[in-house]
């Protein structure tokens, strides 16, 4: 592989001393996404855009313009972020040959800054999924064993990074759809703490969860990254106010740190031995190294799951609700009035597992069932919150695997949704808390298969986050 920058200070230096140029990473990724097709990582390739982009950048940086702090860096998006002017489906049928009429803030920022962005990254539809197995166009392939499913829903994101076919991927994180698929790939991923990257532009999934979030080889260029597209935006109400610390320069981790870890991911019968045994290397190493490393038993562990899926497909449901066959999208041919109009597009337009998120969040919203599963599923949120921040006040950290076992086979969980929706154990508790959490590498277990290691933080202390990170990569 022609473009083989691990971060983009290193690729930047490559840049400035003329070893190469925007145009042949331009070439070089489109190369490896060409060599790469069976995986299906991408919906859609900008090429001659992304190629035109790339030879106005080498001019300005050759007559010694200025350039922005991501010039040269190429990255994929993920297919639920608006893009002006072009498709944005996010994988469904139902959006199939919808054009973007607006960019998404964070695609603004990613642009002003002088990214290029090289196409649109397959995903779960509707980002409802934890395989990529649910896409209109197809499940996406995972670049370490290809019968194996790259994790999801930002699969096509994870994969196209892991596989060097761009150099960074934006996708979003809802219940674990960032993290997930960087651990099933070997990568990193980070949700940053909801409200600190702008969702206007993104299809929305779920509301109080969504979050944007990189996926990069480097924790640096998540730092980057996420620096560049965090901070207030005027169009989106839900962010926050706070400042974007700086948070690219990483510091030097000094100090040893109050480490909490769940005792059920190294007792529990459903994480597989080699994630237990990954996990306890890394406790016994950052043991070695002075920190102080705890057990925790989090006992809200068994309510983690149902409390997520109860309030995401409710707010799915609500979400999903505007695609009825009459505004925009998909418009099913053999509909009559307008009642058949509704009915045959959205099932027509929606795949399997949208219709059933959409059908289980209507249930729990439903009169006589919205006190017993939707309020309930709300106040057992907030005591999940409680005792995340609880346990982060006592502790820098808290650590767990991302996921209870490697990749799993392609097909091999379809058959039983709940199977699948219990991979998002260790990831759904972050996304129901609010806090920051990152995915980390965690080396290969015996097969080849990647794994990952979890990080969680306080609300809005990525700085912090990401400076732990870098040093527990060196571990």
């Amino acid at each position: 592989m022609t473009n083989n920058y691990h971060s983009y200070s290193e690729l930047k230096s490559g840049l400035e001393n003329g070893d190469t140029t925007v145009e042949k990473l331009v070439n070089g990724y489109l190369q490896q996404i060409q060599a790469n097709a069976q995986l299906n990582a991408f919906n859609e390739v900008f090429a001659d855009e992304a190629l035109e982009q790339a030879r106005v950048l080498d001019k300005r940086m050759q007559s010694g313009e200025p350039v922005g702090k991501l010039a040269g860096m190429v990255v994929g998006i993920k297919d639920n972020i608006s893009y002006k002017g072009h498709k944005v489906t996010a994988s469904s049928k139902m959006l199939e040959n919808f054009t973007a009429i607006y960019s998404a803030t964070i695609v603004e920022r990613l642009l002003a800054e002088d990214a290029i962005i090289i196409g649109r990254c397959n995903c779960d539809e509707f980002a409802m999924g934890a395989a990529n197995e649910n896409s209109f166009f197809g499940p996406v392939k995972n670049h370490a064993d290809q019968t194996r499913v790259s994790g999801g829903s930002s699969g096509g994101s994870a994969v196209a990074v892991q596989a060097g076919m761009c150099h960074a991927a934006i996708g979003t994180d809802t219940g674990g759809s960032v993290r997930q698929p960087a651990a099933f790939c070997g990568v990193v991923g980070l949700k940053p703490t909801y409200g600190r990257i702008s969702r206007y532009g993104i299809i929305s999934y779920a509301s109080s969860f969504d979050q944007v979030g990189p996926i990069t080889r480097s924790v640096e260029d998540a730092a980057l990254l996420l620096e560049v597209m965090a901070g207030p935006d005027e169009y989106d109400s839900t962010l926050a106010r706070k400042p974007v610390p700086q948070v690219a320069d990483l510091k030097k981790e000094s100090g040893k740190k109050r480490i909490a870890y769940m005792q059920e991911a190294l007792s529990s019968p459903g994480v597989d031995a080699d994630v237990k045994a990954t996990l306890a290397a890394y406790i016994d190493k950052l043991r070695a190294d002075g920190h102080i490393v705890k057990p925790i038993s989090f006992e809200l562990l068994e309510y983690l799951v149902p409390t997520y899926y109860i309030l995401a497909m409710a707010e799915a449901s609500s979400n999903l609700a505007r695609y009825d066959g009459v505004h925009y999208g998909y418009r099913s041919p053999n509909a009559v009035d307008l009642t058949s109009t509704y009915k045959k597009s959205r099932s027509e337009g929606f795949g399997k597992e949208v219709q059933r998120r959409i059908m289980l969040g209507t249930f729990v919203l439903s009169a006589g069932y919205y006190d017993a599963y939707y309020a309930k599923a709300q106040r057992v949120r907030r005591l999940i919150q409680n005792k995340t921040n609880e346990i982060l006040q006592e502790y820098d950290f808290i650590l767990a695997p991302t996921a209870p076992e490697p990749a799993f086979a392609l097909g091999l969980k379809e058959k039983d949704p709940v199977v699948t929706y219990l991979y998002d154990i260790f990831t759904v508790q972050a996304s129901l808390a609010g806090v920051p959490a990152i995915s980390l590498p965690a080396g290969n277990n015996g097969k080849g298969l990647p794994l990952g290691l979890q990080l969680i933080a306080k609300s809005f202390n990525e700085q912090e986050l990401l400076n732990f990170s870098e040093y527990f990569l060196q571990l």
